[in-house]
């Protein structure tokens, strides 16, 4: 079956970037000229996605503001003339993207507990999910990558990367073995693992892509790692009984709930934007050469 729909987790409190996030979605802050959760939304319309919904919490307004038509604005951008056609075009696309819509996780329970808040918008079709912390660039869409090895095998996909040993067990290892490039066969897995745990270096990051049965799933798992409904978990029991599919996708990835993360997606977007690469690159250069 062809993956259209998709859900974007943005329900977290953003803590690793306070104070930044105390009045400002962690999703909205810019990687350049755009914020973060608009490169994610992109990616799942580059990937076939027609239809995307969001889940927020009840400090996130500004998510459905920026996806929203902006009349005034507009207006104010239409009367510019010429000069302000292109950046009218850029604003008007961000309400055209996709058929967007939200809802609110009003209790922070977990990753899990957040999908599971999507079950009527599936209406029984796989779902692809990306997390709302996660941008991965490159020329061809991570989740892109994960619909096609769905529609190919028919398994629930998780999109995966090695990590370091000291990495794993803030993540989660899974059991894995490898079917082609790049893809393997996924039998186990166990949400941050103890040292002793430790099945491989290779995490779920970012993406996946989940038949319908999750949901059933979803509503029987118990609290997990952090006394929270974890995702991974209710994954383990499709991995077990059904097996799944892990995709070790090409492009960058940046984990924008981490200071650092932020910094070297805007350092490297900036390098290869068209308006402010060159006056960056050479910025750059300068300022390396007083380091």
């Amino acid at each position: 079956m062809k993956v259209t729909k998709a859900v974007i987790p943005a329900a977290g409190l953003g803590t690793r970037v306070l104070p930044a996030s105390k009045a400002i979605p962690k999703e909205m802050l810019p990687i350049v000229d755009k914020p973060a959760i608009q490169y994610i939304v992109e990616e799942a319309v580059n990937s076939g996605i027609t239809d995307i919904l969001i889940i927020t919490n009840r400090n996130k307004g500004a998510i459905e503001d920026h996806f929203d038509y902006a009349p005034e604005l507009e207006e104010r951008l239409a009367a510019g003339g010429e000069g302000k056609r292109d950046i009218l075009e850029s604003v008007r696309a961000c309400a055209r993207m996709a058929n967007i819509t939200f809802i609110r996780q009003k209790e922070t329970k977990g990753l899990g507990h957040a999908v599971l808040q999507a079950k009527s918008f599936a209406g029984g079709e796989p779902i692809a999910v990306l997390y709302g912390d996660d941008v991965i660039i490159g020329e061809d869409p991570a989740i892109g990558q994960l619909c096609r090895a769905y529609e190919k095998y028919g398994k629930g996909v998780v999109g995966i990367k090695e990590v370091t040993r000291e990495a794993i067990t803030k993540y989660c290892s899974l059991k894995v073995d490898r079917m082609e490039d790049r893809v393997f066969s996924v039998t186990d897995m166990v949400e941050k693992p103890s040292p002793d745990r430790i099945m491989s270096l290779y995490s779920i990051l970012g993406r996946c892509v989940l038949p319908p049965e999750i949901f059933g799933i979803l509503e029987h798992t118990a609290p997990g790692a952090g006394n929270e409904i974890q995702l991974t978990d209710a994954m383990r029991e499709l991995a077990v009984s059904d097996g799944m599919v892990g995709v070790d996708y090409t492009g960058t990835r940046y984990d924008m709930g981490n200071k650092l993360g932020i910094l070297q997606a805007t350092c490297e977007v900036a390098l290869n934007h068209p308006e402010v690469g060159e006056g960056f690159r050479k910025y750059l250069k300068e300022l390396a050469a007083t380091l």
